[in-house]
């Protein structure tokens, strides 16, 4: 009798995980077009294919939120600043092409705003992105060119958009319609056109992608450029690390830490170089920052009447965030299996979200692939999501409030509901991917018989260290039984289900 070793899942289209006969809320929904996917269909086929399904829908929902940022774009961005806020249609899009220079032809970093230092408070890469829409805008007065330059960034995130639901799709090659959860997230459409952060995190979702895909070069230059657009997708490396750590990748991990070196400095050394003030503006800014709107230092800061300075707020986030990698590197060398990139990866930029000292409501854009990919269950995604719709309209509501003569809008202690909310949402995310890390049979993935779908050269990788101690065998949460002369794991008498049903 052959030795019974953990192989992944089949990898044939035969065996695609379709939602709507695995989770009772995805097959809920699916009667709003015509119910769950039936027995004799075959996933793949034609020209529908799963992930131009997922690419479709993915940029019809971005439309819809275009369309919901038209009261706006008609009007409300150029006649005072309330009327943006109670139609929770604000952009920094328009405002910052006049505001930081754009309309009057000046260069980033090199060129100086009104005779001062030079200032655009965006990593490079973002700051290229916003130079190259400039140039792309037609001539008019500034209330047509604003509306212009708002458009041209709109199609130009639109790309980004289809591009982050593709690479989602993509990651687990057995679960592309996870990739609908980031399709369908009504904070995608809310929040995608506010600013520019789709950029990165379309960039981010391509790296995965690589690294699931077992090429840790491609991986590491797709982060770099990531992170040149934003600073948070470098955070992925700490978890990345320690899951290395455990199954002894050394090579992968070095090979991807360099191509994320190089491609960050491809960017930014230039700049570094001929422009070092205004290239340094965006990390004096990120350091200078007051606490502001969303944050948990703001709720607090309201609360006790304590004014927090930036520098303690960056203290005590830096203080957290280190409590927050030990917890990490906890999980990922005694959980009872190694736990997937994407969950460990998922809580460490979750981390990031709730210790910062500002949560603008686009930054919910950082979270939602991560959260497709770690928990691709709909109830507990759709509950988070909920959460975050709450927090975006409050914020616009308070800062209606705020602004409007009259006190029209959500008083303090509504916003500080909403912030709370986004916190709970957030944190109940996490502890679930925490639950399943912990409880591997619980784990959505996991339970259609796989081991690492995004972790590439982890993927059924034995572990060479587990907390401290020698190298041995990866450990699993059920032993393996033969199905001819196939392996899985676990015993059921549905071989859909592993480990038994969902939750």
């Amino acid at each position: 009798m052959p030795s019974l070793q953990k192989t992944s899942a089949p990898q044939d289209r035969s065996q695609t995980v379709i939602p709507t006969h695995r989770d009772k809320v995805a097959a809920a929904g699916s009667e709003l077009i015509g119910g769950p996917y039936g027995r004799r269909a075959v996933a793949g086929t034609g020209q529908l294919t799963p992930v131009r399904v997922i690419a479709l829908v993915a940029i019809g929902m971005y439309a819809l939120g275009m369309v919901q940022k038209l009261p706006c774009y008609n009007w409300a961005w150029f006649r005072g600043t309330t009327s943006q806020y109670t139609h929770a249609c604000y952009s920094d899009i328009p405002h910052l092409f006049a505001g930081r220079g754009f309309a009057e032809g000046l260069v980033p970093y090199f060129d100086r705003l009104g005779g001062d230092i030079p200032f655009l408070e965006y990593p490079v890469l973002t700051g290229l992105f916003m130079e190259v829409a400039a140039w792309l805008t037609p001539g008019g007065d500034m209330t047509q060119r604003e509306q212009s330059y708002w458009l041209v960034n709109a199609g130009l995130l639109m790309v980004c958009a289809a591009v982050l639901a593709v690479c989602v799709a993509r990651t687990h090659r057995l679960r592309p319609w996870d990739g609908l959860l980031v399709a369908l997230a009504p904070s995608v459409a809310l929040t995608a056109t506010i600013n520019w952060d789709i950029l990165a995190v379309a960039l981010t979702a391509a790296a995965v992608l690589m690294w699931s895909r077992s090429r840790p070069l491609a991986f590491g230059i797709l982060l770099g450029l990531a992170t040149a657009a934003k600073f948070y997708p470098i955070l992925l490396l700490c978890p990345l690390l320690l899951l290395c750590w455990r199954a002894g990748k050394w090579r992968a991990y070095g090979t991807a830490v360099l191509g994320a070196a190089g491609a960050w400095l491809l960017v930014n050394l230039p700049v570094m170089l001929l422009a070092p003030e205004g290239w340094k503006q965006f990390y004096l800014f990120s350091r200078d920052r007051n606490v502001d709107f969303g944050s948990i230092w703001l709720l607090i800061s309201q609360r006790t009447g304590d004014v927090i300075t930036p520098g303690r707020a960056n203290l005590y986030a830096l203080l957290l965030m280190a409590a927050a990698v030990a917890g990490l590197a906890f999980l990922a060398f005694t959980a009872p299996r190694r736990p997937r990139f994407v969950q460990l990866a998922f809580l460490i930029v979750a981390a990031f979200v709730l210790t910062n000292k500002v949560y603008s409501p686009q930054y919910v854009l950082w979270l939602v692939p991560l959260a497709a990919l770690a928990r691709p269950r709909w109830r507990d995604f759709l509950v988070w999501q909920a959460c975050e719709v709450m927090y975006f309209v409050g914020v616009w509501m308070y800062l209606a409030f705020t602004t409007s003569g009259n006190k029209q809008g959500l008083p303090v202690d509504g916003y500080q509901f909403a912030i709370v909310l986004h916190l709970l949402g957030t944190l109940y995310l996490c502890a679930m991917v925490v639950r399943d890390i912990l409880a591997p049979e619980k784990d959505p993935v996991r339970q259609d018989g796989a081991d690492d779908l995004s972790g590439g050269v982890l993927d059924g990788a034995e572990d060479v260290v587990v907390a401290g101690r020698a190298a041995h065998p990866a450990r699993h949460a059920a032993p393996a039984v033969e199905e001819g002369r196939r392996v899985r794991w676990g015993t059921t008498d549905d071989p859909a289900y592993p480990w038994g049903t969902p939750d």
